[in-house]
């Protein structure tokens, strides 16, 4: 079945590249200019992955996204200008899935947009324990994508559920941020691995907040993290 992707971005050559290049890739297309039209195009038509533009009229890429996350876990790709940090640190607390700066590579942009769909996917359950456990009462529903701490429901983004669940499935074991990476985001990625850290920072701040026991996440300086069990 073809994946649909809503474009969300108010310059049109960035469109009519980035439509012209997901129709080669065999992607049905959707567009919209601002961010009440993303927010009705994407409710009306349930996309599988969305491209978001940060600075879009109308309401922005960032409340698009937050207004997004209410109601729905369609993976997102933020697009932001080079060099505008805060806003790819922000998309990801929101809950975006990835980032890409512009200008940007369009190969390297369906490699991330093939990985995140490929992510969002329900995984073969024959290859993953139905549920993981750790310290502090903490407990992955796998299956379900649930988190709980001593039964009561996290609210972990896709991405730090992820993270999670790798470090729980190598407890014990040092993943270097590059490791992280490349299970979490779903591709190999090359530049800057402080996404990781960023990320790994939200998750802490959210264990510790269910119980100060749960937070077993160790930093290796210089290398990565280790969850301790």
């Amino acid at each position: 079945m073809t994946a649909s992707i809503l474009i969300v971005d108010d310059e049109p050559s960035v469109t009519d590249l980035l439509a012209y290049n997901l129709r080669k890739a065999s992607y049905a297309v959707l567009t919209a200019s601002d961010g009440r039209e993303a927010l009705r195009v994407a409710r009306e038509t349930k996309p599988d992955l969305i491209l978001l533009d940060v600075m879009i009229p109308e309401v922005d890429g960032l409340d698009v996204c937050r207004e997004l996350r209410k109601t729905s876990a369609v993976p997102i790709i933020m697009i932001t200008a080079r060099g505008e940090e805060i806003d790819r640190v922000v998309g990801l607390e929101l809950g975006a899935d990835d980032y890409v700066c512009k200008p940007f590579s369009v190969r390297e942009l369906l490699a991330r947009i093939k990985a995140v769909l490929r992510r969002s996917q329900p995984d073969d359950e024959s290859e993953q324990p139905g549920s993981l456990s750790g310290p502090g009462g903490l407990c992955l529903d796998v299956e379900g994508r649930i988190a709980r701490i001593n039964g009561n429901l996290i609210d972990l983004t896709r991405l730090e559920f992820d993270l999670l669940r790798f470090l729980l499935v190598n407890a014990g074991r040092v993943l270097t941020r590059e490791r992280l990476l490349e299970q979490a985001w779903g591709y190999d990625f090359v530049g800057d691995t402080r996404a990781v850290d960023s990320a790994i920072k939200r998750l802490r701040a959210k264990l510790r907040a269910g119980a100060p026991l749960a937070d077993a996440i160790e930093s290796v300086r210089g290398v990565g993290y280790r969850f301790n069990t």
